[in-house]
């Protein structure tokens, strides 16, 4: 059944609300799509879970965890990175994802993570530099797989080397215990529409950042960063009068967004002048 973009608003405020460890992950991040395009149903989204769950325990009694994750998502349901048009906002949108079988990494995690968990596995999102990788917890310890390469497995060397290409110190690049810190679920889903915002002010789309940022907003409510990013996209549209709104509710929730949002508020003030 469709739903309506405050129904959306609405789920996402539930979201919210929970505590970090009933944070619906999935769910959340279905609620973010459906904000951004009301117009669609998510049904196919929660089926294609629904197979990857089927597929992954019916390898997992003859596989390793992650040999059966990356087989079962990457390989028979055929989940990539997308290499082609790796800006296209369909790449962070998971219903567009689930239909189109590519994305992100980080929007693909959320498939696997949703269906390994389903399924009795250990596995969490980690927040690596630049690249959203997944942990899984083995026999063997902890192994990382990259979602956007189809599961496959990322060997200790290979994310020291790729740490090192994002700028982290050799003393830090080194140490996988640094290195797999797994991320939480609700900061998952704010990085995805972290992700959105940036790339929409980057192409001038306004109105879709203001939705990214919105979304930050009611999936964590007592964080005043994203009504800044409210209050900017708004103000990119001209809308000066909601640009002062969102930075008076960022004011509200205090800590030390108090002087910027003060500041930021008299230049909007005096644009309407």
């Amino acid at each position: 059944m469709a739903v309506t973009r405050r129904q959306a608003e609405d789920a996402l405020a539930a979201a919210g609300a929970a505590p970090d460890t009933r944070f619906p992950l999935y769910e959340a991040a279905l609620s973010c799509a459906l904000h951004e395009d009301s117009a669609r149903e998510a049904d196919a989204a929660r089926r294609l879970v629904d197979e990857a769950q089927a597929r992954l325990l019916d390898r997992l009694p003859k596989e390793r965890p992650d040999d059966a994750l990356g087989e079962a998502l990457g390989g028979d349901l055929q989940l990539k990175g997308d290499l082609f048009t790796p800006d296209d906002p369909a790449n962070a949108d998971l219903i567009a994802v689930c239909d189109r079988r590519c994305g992100l990494s980080i929007a693909l995690g959320l498939i696997y993570l949703e269906a390994g968990r389903r399924a009795g596995l250990s596995i969490a999102g980690v927040d690596f530099p630049g690249h959203f990788l997944l942990r899984v917890e083995t026999s063997d310890g902890p192994v990382a797989l990259d979602p956007f390469s189809g599961g496959d497995v990322v060997m200790p060397s290979e994310l020291t080397r790729r740490a090192l290409s994002a700028g982290l110190m050799p003393g830090v690049a080194d140490r996988l215990d640094a290195l797999m810190v797994p991320a939480g679920d609700r900061q998952i889903v704010l990085r995805l529409q972290s992700l959105i915002f940036i790339r929409a002010m980057r192409a001038g789309d306004y109105e879709r950042a203001e939705r990214a940022a919105l979304r930050r907003g009611l999936l964590d409510p007592r964080d005043h960063r994203p009504w800044l990013d409210v209050a900017t996209a708004r103000e990119g549209q001209g809308r000066l009068a909601g640009a002062l709104e969102a930075l008076q509710r960022a004011k509200a929730l205090g800590g030390l967004c108090a002087s910027s949002a003060e500041w930021a508020s008299l230049r909007v003030r005096r644009r309407l002048n």
